[in-house]
């Protein structure tokens, strides 16, 4: 089987469709990867094709100053940058033939040329698939169908027609729009099998809690007009320095105004979150759907700062699922995870979306749903 996998944003985006395309090319499906050139990269060691074929919205993003925030989703995702993705991504796909189109959920140039071709296409697990709602983005769309002399599509739901990828539980869903067949599998432990702690990790105190905090791989590329990465995380490491804790923060590279004085709080670029997350106590997170399901998948709650996109979003269902609590404002980042250390119904409650997770199928057995989709059986 052949499949076109498409893929724009950010790494944490790559992310989610990694262990997908890792376990296709493990079963000798032939996989071409259609992404920004600075994304290409990250499939580096997998037997694959890679093209850098789409437009990279983040270059060409300008957030307008007025509007509610899903605007700025919409401009991001689904912006005029598509026209020139799809007319540099169609012949490639027409001479490779594909059978199916998976595509990251905030990427619409597979989802375009899946239609033309008339493929099966699905969405990988995704936040913005979750956050975005289908009626209104069909508007925007079918003003890149417009552009590129293409029919427009009266029906929403056709973005989700052949049905979407998740790893989350139903009942402890995030999709805040429910179209489309759900494929539901267990989220993988790690993406990249071959990823070790660093050996500083052993080392660490272990009579007090052990917090990771991380801004994610987005942010820091985000128009300040849009999110103040360095402020926010400078609240986090802040707020961190007052709890009783041990933290380590993924600063993603950007720089601290005041790095802490006390060893208590450990700032790095980057580290290995789905492993440590595997000895953690507190994930503080800015609500990315990426790392939502890794902190569920290992039982460790969740304290949520969110910055823009479906993290606001995220952080309210995180609450209202039990599996944690958002943080209002960042001065008041270290009562919330006081709060959240300390809450033992938050504890037993992201437990049990654990072992619900834990009991979804594994990854493997969606190869075997991607191929009767493929085929036209499911």
């Amino acid at each position: 089987m052949r499949v076109l996998v498409t893929v724009t944003g950010s790494p944490s985006h790559v992310n989610a469709v990694l262990p997908l395309v890792s376990a296709l090319v493990a079963v000798r499906h032939h996989v071409l990867v259609a992404a920004p050139a600075r994304l290409l990269g990250l499939f580096d060691g997998l037997p694959l094709r890679r093209e850098p074929l789409l437009a990279d919205p983040l270059a060409r993003f300008t957030p307008q100053p007025d509007g509610p925030p899903e605007r700025r989703a919409l401009d991001l995702f689904a912006g005029p940058h598509l026209v020139d993705s799809y007319r540099t991504l169609l012949p490639v796909a027409r001479a490779f033939a594909p059978a199916l189109v998976i595509r990251d959920g905030g990427e619409f140039t597979g989802y375009l040329v899946a239609e033309t071709l008339g493929l099966p296409h699905l969405a990988a697990p995704s936040g913005a698939a979750n956050y975005l709602d289908p009626v209104v983005l069909q508007p925007q769309l079918n003003q890149r169908r417009a552009a590129l002399g293409l029919p427009a599509e009266d029906d929403p739901d056709a973005l989700h027609r052949h049905g979407r990828l998740d790893c989350m539980p139903p009942e402890f869903s995030f999709a805040r729009h429910r179209t489309g067949r759900f494929y539901r599998y267990r989220q993988p432990s790690e993406i990249d099998p071959g990823e070790v702690l660093p050996d500083w990790v052993p080392e660490l105190p272990s009579d007090r809690p052990l917090v990771l905090a991380s801004i994610g791989t987005v942010l820091p590329s985000v128009p300040a007009a849009v999110v103040d990465a360095p402020g926010l995380l400078n609240a986090v490491v802040a707020g961190l320095a007052e709890l009783d804790c041990q933290a380590v923060v993924a600063t993603g590279g950007v720089r601290v105004d005041h790095p802490p004085t006390t060893g208590r709080v450990r700032l790095v670029d980057v580290v290995p979150q789905p492993l440590l997350l595997r000895c953690t106590q507190l994930l503080l997170t800015h609500g990315g759907y990426n790392s939502i399901r890794e902190a569920v998948g290992a039982g460790v709650p969740m304290a949520v700062l969110p910055a823009f996109g479906d993290q606001p979003a995220n952080a309210d269902r995180v609450q209202e699922l039990g599996l944690g609590r958002r943080i209002p404002s960042p001065d008041e980042t270290a009562a919330v995870c006081h709060q959240v250390l300390n809450d033992t119904e938050v504890t037993a409650r992201i437990r049990r979306a654990q072992r619900r997770m834990l009991c979804l199928p594994p990854l493997q057995a969606v190869v075997g749903d991607l191929e009767k989709v493929a085929s036209g059986g499911a």
